[in-house]
Protein backbone atom coordinates (compact mmCIF):
# COMPACT_ATOMS: atom_id res chain seq x y z
CA UNK A 1 0.00 0.00 0.00
CA UNK A 2 3.17 2.43 0.51
CA UNK A 3 4.27 1.56 -2.27
CA UNK A 4 1.60 2.96 -4.67
CA UNK A 5 0.98 6.00 -2.58
CA UNK A 6 4.87 6.74 -3.20
CA UNK A 7 4.41 6.30 -6.77
CA UNK A 8 1.56 8.96 -6.77
CA UNK A 9 3.12 11.36 -5.42
CA UNK A 10 6.45 10.86 -7.65
CA UNK A 11 6.92 13.94 -9.72
CA UNK A 12 5.40 13.59 -13.18
CA UNK A 13 6.78 15.02 -16.55
CA UNK A 14 3.88 16.68 -18.39
CA UNK A 15 3.70 18.68 -21.47
CA UNK A 16 2.59 21.40 -19.24
CA UNK A 17 5.79 20.99 -16.99
CA UNK A 18 7.42 21.15 -19.51
CA UNK A 19 6.09 24.10 -20.77
CA UNK A 20 6.30 25.97 -17.43
CA UNK A 21 10.37 24.45 -17.55
CA UNK A 22 10.92 26.41 -20.86
CA UNK A 23 9.43 29.46 -19.90
CA UNK A 24 11.81 29.86 -16.85
CA UNK A 25 14.61 28.67 -18.28
CA UNK A 26 14.49 30.98 -21.51
CA UNK A 27 15.87 34.24 -19.80
CA UNK A 28 18.96 32.37 -18.16
CA UNK A 29 19.55 31.06 -21.41
CA UNK A 30 19.01 34.31 -23.24
CA UNK A 31 21.36 36.27 -21.05
CA UNK A 32 23.98 34.01 -20.74
CA UNK A 33 24.95 33.38 -23.95
CA UNK A 34 26.10 36.81 -24.03
CA UNK A 35 28.17 36.56 -27.47
CA UNK A 36 25.02 37.14 -29.54
CA UNK A 37 23.92 40.29 -27.87
CA UNK A 38 27.76 41.80 -27.39
CA UNK A 39 27.44 44.53 -30.45
CA UNK A 40 26.40 48.24 -30.72
CA UNK A 41 24.18 47.61 -34.02
CA UNK A 42 21.43 47.68 -34.28
CA UNK A 43 20.75 50.92 -32.53
CA UNK A 44 17.16 51.34 -30.69
CA UNK A 45 16.34 55.66 -29.76
CA UNK A 46 20.22 56.39 -29.67
CA UNK A 47 20.83 52.68 -27.46
CA UNK A 48 23.01 50.60 -28.25
CA UNK A 49 21.73 47.16 -28.60
CA UNK A 50 23.54 45.51 -26.08
CA UNK A 51 21.65 47.52 -23.48
CA UNK A 52 17.92 47.61 -24.70
CA UNK A 53 18.12 43.66 -25.61
CA UNK A 54 18.71 43.24 -21.78
CA UNK A 55 15.73 45.71 -20.93
CA UNK A 56 13.76 44.11 -23.56
CA UNK A 57 14.38 40.55 -21.66
CA UNK A 58 13.32 42.18 -18.30
CA UNK A 59 9.92 42.46 -19.81
CA UNK A 60 9.86 39.12 -21.41
CA UNK A 61 11.58 37.40 -18.08
CA UNK A 62 8.52 38.99 -16.77
CA UNK A 63 5.79 37.90 -18.89
CA UNK A 64 7.34 34.37 -19.14
CA UNK A 65 7.04 34.01 -15.42
CA UNK A 66 3.90 35.17 -15.01
CA UNK A 67 2.53 32.74 -18.03
CA UNK A 68 4.62 30.00 -16.01
CA UNK A 69 2.84 30.46 -12.52
CA UNK A 70 -0.60 30.62 -14.54
CA UNK A 71 0.40 27.46 -16.00
CA UNK A 72 1.79 25.66 -12.73
CA UNK A 73 -1.73 27.07 -10.81
CA UNK A 74 -4.14 25.77 -13.68
CA UNK A 75 -2.33 22.48 -13.50
CA UNK A 76 -1.91 22.08 -9.85
CA UNK A 77 -6.17 23.23 -10.08
CA UNK A 78 -6.35 19.94 -12.23
CA UNK A 79 -4.68 17.49 -10.19
CA UNK A 80 -6.97 18.35 -6.92
CA UNK A 81 -10.08 17.80 -8.97
CA UNK A 82 -8.48 14.55 -10.58
CA UNK A 83 -7.75 13.51 -7.07
CA UNK A 84 -10.89 14.57 -5.23
CA UNK A 85 -13.26 12.97 -8.65
CA UNK A 86 -11.04 9.83 -7.94
CA UNK A 87 -12.81 10.00 -4.25
CA UNK A 88 -9.32 10.28 -2.72
CA UNK A 89 -8.44 6.71 -3.46
CA UNK A 90 -4.24 7.78 -4.47
CA UNK A 91 -4.41 9.69 -0.70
Amino acid sequence: MSDASEVTKAAVVTPVRVAIALCLIAPFVAMLWVGSYAKTDPVFIGIPFFYWYQMLWVLLSTALTMTAYQLWERDRRARRAATSADGGASE
